[in-house]
This record gives structure tokens, sequence and C-alpha cells, in this order.
């Protein structure tokens, strides 16, 4: 009976415990999205990233409108054509559209690994200045409220101002 009155209070104390560790965690929560916003390496990226995907777009005009010219020129001499050139012209026009069309996938993918080049930094920098943030206001956890999908969050567990104060945006 003395054995399990002990064992009794042994567990009762590890609950108390387990549950006063449970209760001195801290939560807190930052838009990700709307800090790097606010970042002026982020506004520079941005910047950067619509100069590249306008010299792409730039790029794939010139092709489109060459192309254009090439079937306005085909169609005008199509019927004086005999079979065989009318054929190699058509080759022509259709490996030249195939090529156009390799280039907007490339395109779309340079301008994908180029964001996200552009990005990396910038997430990072963010990320350091959130965890001394939370290491400073000692906090479990710190939830991103951009994708978390929070349906209540208390305006005090919010550490927007400190990152943005720790990374000197005003």
């Amino acid at each position: 009976m003395k054995n399990m009155l002990k064992s009794m209070v042994a567990l009762f104390a590890i609950l108390i415990m387990a549950n006063s560790n449970v209760n001195a965690q801290k939560f807190g929560y930052v838009d990700l999205q709307e800090l790097m916003q606010l970042m002026p390496e982020y506004k520079k990226a941005n910047t950067d990233m619509e100069a590249f995907g306008k010299s792409l777009e730039d790029e794939l005009k010139k092709l489109s409108d060459e192309f254009q010219k090439k079937v306005a020129d085909y169609q005008k001499v199509e019927k004086t054509l005999n079979e065989a050139i009318r054929d190699l012209k058509q080759k022509e026009l259709q490996d030249m559209q195939s090529r156009i069309q390799e280039f907007q996938q490339a395109a779309q993918e340079n301008i994908r690994k180029k964001e996200a080049d552009l990005l990396k930094p910038i997430i990072e920098k963010a990320k350091t200045a959130i965890s001394q943030v939370a290491k400073e206001g000692s906090y479990s956890y710190i939830f991103d409220s951009s994708v978390a999908g929070f349906l209540y969050k208390p305006e005090g567990d919010n550490v927007l101002p400190a990152v943005k104060k720790k990374l000197g945006i005003i």
C-alpha cells in the first residue's frame, strides 16, 4: 500500500510538472508575406524580377513577330509554290512554332528559378530576425499567419512589430 501511495504521488508530481511545462510555452505569430513586402530587399528583388520578365517577354515578342511575318509571307505565295517547296515551308513554320513554345516553357522555368534565387536570402534574413525575436521574447513557437489559417489570433502575440524593429524597418 505504501509503495502504491508513493507511486501515485510520483505520478501526480510528474503530471503537475508536465502541465506546468505546457503552460510555460508561449506562442506568437507573424505574417511572413507582409514582413517580406516591407523589406527593402524585397522591393529590389521585385524590380529585378520585373526587368528579367520584361527582357524575356521582349524576346518572345520578337520571335512571335518574326513567326507572324513568315506566316504572312508564306500565305501570299502558298498557291504558287510546288508541293515539295510548300511542304518544306510548312515544316519550317512548324519548327519555328515549336521553338517558340520551347522558349516560352524555358522562360517560365527561368522566371521561377530567378524568383527562388532572389527570395531565398530575403526569407533567410526574415527567419533569422524572427528566431532572434522568438528567443528574446521567450516564444516556444512562432507561426506564419499568412499560411496557417488561424481562426483566432490575439493582437498581443503578433511579433511583426518586434521583427520589423529587429530588421530596422520602421
